[in-house]
């Protein structure tokens, strides 16, 4: 196996349907301009309430992705 050197973002995802959405939405969006993702934490699940119900969920990520060779890692 090679060495392999990662580095970790933090990021929020939403969706009105559900916390999976709101991961997924979250992953989807990171990885139109992130490549080589290989990773995700929930750090943190919140949302909105509106008149008694869930109205919005937010979820909080880290995601971890692969550096390439030139990458910068600040």
């Amino acid at each position: 196996m090679s060495d392999h050197v990662y580095k970790l973002i933090e990021i929020v995802g939403s969706s009105p349907n559900s916390i999976e959405d709101a991961i997924q939405n979250a992953v989807t969006r990171a990885g139109q301009s992130i490549r080589n993702l290989r990773w995700f934490q929930v750090i943190e699940t919140r949302g909105h309430i509106d008149n008694g119900k869930v109205a919005h969920y937010q979820v909080t990520l880290k995601i971890g992705f692969t550096l390439e060779s030139g990458d910068k890692v600040s």
